[in-house]
């Protein structure tokens, strides 16, 4: 075993990196098949959601030129 050479004030923490646990964690428990959908519905809101305001907001982040832009006649000054 590797011991270190310079004093460590707390030796259990020099140790600690070799420890190993012979306790194994307990079995995970498998998703349901509602909690599986409900993951894939609140991932499929997430995208649409994500998706229509990218369209709807297209149009406000296209750039017109000032000359293609309609004015009306009363805005002429007649």
């Amino acid at each position: 075993m590797f011991r270190r050479r310079e004093p460590v004030p707390f030796a259990f923490l020099a140790e600690a990196d070799s420890f190993r646990s012979n306790v194994t964690r307990p079995p995970r428990q498998r998703s349901s098949a509602g909690q599986i959908a409900g993951r894939w519905l609140m991932g499929l809101t997430i995208v649409a959601g994500l998706v229509g305001a990218l369209v709807i907001g297209m149009p406000s982040m296209s750039h017109e030129s000032p000359a293609a832009t309609q004015h009306s006649e009363a805005s002429d000054g007649r």
